[in-house]
């Protein structure tokens, strides 16, 4: 086996790399972002590498990655699942693995209290791959803390050459909750077909319009972006109308000063029956979690200038009609295209906020037809 230096060229999706000493933790901010976050749910969505793969083309026969992973536990609710690695080999799913071992993350959810158990490295391994020159991605868990440790294999490694890339950003959705694996995220599977280079700067929680996260955008290469926004601004209850209309206008404002003509989509939220006509805060469903269940519920009250999810697609629809008299590359994708009710009543949301594997597919697939054909790109 050889030792493969683990260099930028060779990790797609991370705005930055930390040099640990022992390896590489990837990050969808960049440290001045960081810097300016006070808040503990976006630190660890964003250093969960959603979109994040090593890609590399090689004729090894066998491949080893070693990891250490930070295995989050929530009191009061079930048992997360392991994160899985996916192996795609010329575009295709071919095999998929946990790692063992890492650190331990105990999260009280009641109070934000959290305490680490330290681990070890897990390593993992894929053979059978074939002598054949080919083109290689090793997706990393989109829900759980990686530090890249080492990378080896049978025969020589070398970078793939970039492709166009899609700059994302959007909520848990976006982030990849509920998805089966991190190559099965919608954003994942509509970058794969459309044969682009993802960028994913989908966050937990965390679509807030964050000017930090309008400067990382902004300050991102990228030959079409997409901002999909409004969930999180209504289940946290953020702000009411008369202040999300100009931030929505300041986020555009602070990416078209670094990208002035590139395609940008504003995607509006998907169907999601607690928050169409219920305001935030939106919050676990206490008795769904005493039986063992993760299930969400909206908690708010109608009011003046209170969001709901059929508020923040007119004002956006509205935003962008005015927008697009200055700016023509702009555009609007409702997100009732991608998921509407009949499609809930077909694949309804199985914790009442986020869609399951088969809709992941089936959003990323219309994102695909409607969105990253790069038409007049």
């Amino acid at each position: 086996m050889i030792d493969v230096p683990l260099t930028a060229d060779l990790v797609r999706g991370a705005l930055e790399l930390e040099h640990t000493g022992r390896g590489l933790v990837p990050h969808r901010l960049p440290a001045h972002a960081r810097a300016q976050n006070t808040d503990p749910r976006l630190a660890m969505a964003e250093a969960q590498p959603a979109g994040v793969r090593l890609r590399f083309r090689t004729r090894a026969d066998v491949v080893e990655l070693e990891t250490l992973r930070t295995k989050q536990v929530y009191a009061g609710a079930p048992p997360r699942p392991d994160g899985v690695y996916d192996l795609v080999v010329d575009g295709a799913l071919t095999a998929q693995a946990s790692v063992t071992g890492g650190h331990t993350l105990d999260v009280d959810m009641a109070t934000g209290a959290s305490s680490l158990t330290p681990g070890s490295p897990g390593v993992v391994r894929f053979a059978g791959l074939g002598g054949q020159a080919k083109d290689v991605e090793l997706w990393l868990p989109h829900n759980e803390l990686t530090e890249l440790v080492a990378l080896r294999a049978d025969a020589p490694v070398e970078p793939v050459p970039g492709r166009r890339v899609w700059l994302h950003h959007g909520s848990s959705i976006s982030h990849g909750s509920n998805a089966a694996s991190p190559a099965t995220t919608w954003p994942a599977l509509a970058a794969t077909a459309a044969g682009v280079d993802l960028v994913n700067l989908g966050f937990s929680g965390n679509a807030l319009l964050d000017p930090f996260t309008a400067r990382a955008l902004r300050d991102t290469p990228a030959d079409l972006i997409s901002v999909k926004l409004g969930i999180n601004v209504v289940n946290a209850d953020l702000m009411r109308l008369r202040a999300f209309g100009p931030a929505v206008h300041g986020f555009l404002d602070t990416i078209r000063d670094g990208h002035p003509d590139t395609p940008l989509v504003v995607v509006s939220p998907l169907y999601c029956p607690i928050h169409e006509r219920t305001p935030g805060p939106g919050d676990f469903d206490h008795a769904a979690l005493a039986r063992g269940e993760v299930r969400f519920r909206a908690t708010g009250e109608p009011g003046p200038g209170k969001l709901t999810l059929e508020v923040i697609r007119a004002e956006l629809a509205r935003i962008a009609v005015q927008r697009q008299a200055s700016d023509p590359r702009l555009s609007y994708l409702d997100g009732l295209a991608l998921y509407g009710p009949e499609d809930f009543a077909e694949l309804p949301l199985p914790d009442d906020l986020h869609p399951c594997p088969a809709a992941h597919r089936r959003i990323g697939a219309r994102f695909t037809a409607l969105v990253l054909d790069f038409k007049g790109a």
